[in-house]
């Protein structure tokens, strides 16, 4: 594997560990929220998990599958903001939340990974 494909790989591994751990973290209060935010919390730890291990078995779906993650997350964070949530006050969450901030920025770093690198 040449360099930058491993610093790609890399970089894929750790946006995907990085969005998985906050969203677990975030999980619980989520719950208050709405019983789905927290399930659909929970669910994205676990797709990111799935992915870092294909992305080390070195699996083609692997990075679809974060990409379907990291994108639906992105999509889901300007929704929250914007639009709002079914059965989530009227309220928006704040923009600059770190948390969100934090997950949104690995979710872009992830989808540049995949852009990026070389597909057979």
């Amino acid at each position: 594997m040449a360099g930058r494909d491993k610093a790609l790989l890399w970089l894929g591994v750790m946006t995907m560990i990085a969005t998985g751990v906050i969203h677990l973290v975030d999980a619980p209060d989520s719950y208050t929220e709405a019983t789905y935010k927290g399930v659909l919390f929970h669910a994205n730890a676990l797709g990111c998990l799935v992915v870092v291990i294909g992305l080390f078995r070195n699996y083609r779906w692997s990075w679809n599958l974060g990409l379907v993650i990291a994108l639906g997350s992105i999509v889901a964070y300007v929704a929250s903001r914007t639009v709002g949530l079914p059965g989530i006050a009227a309220e928006p969450d704040a923009w600059l939340e770190p948390l969100g901030v934090a997950a949104v920025t690995a979710e872009a770093l992830f989808t540049a990974a995949y852009v990026l690198r070389k597909r057979p």
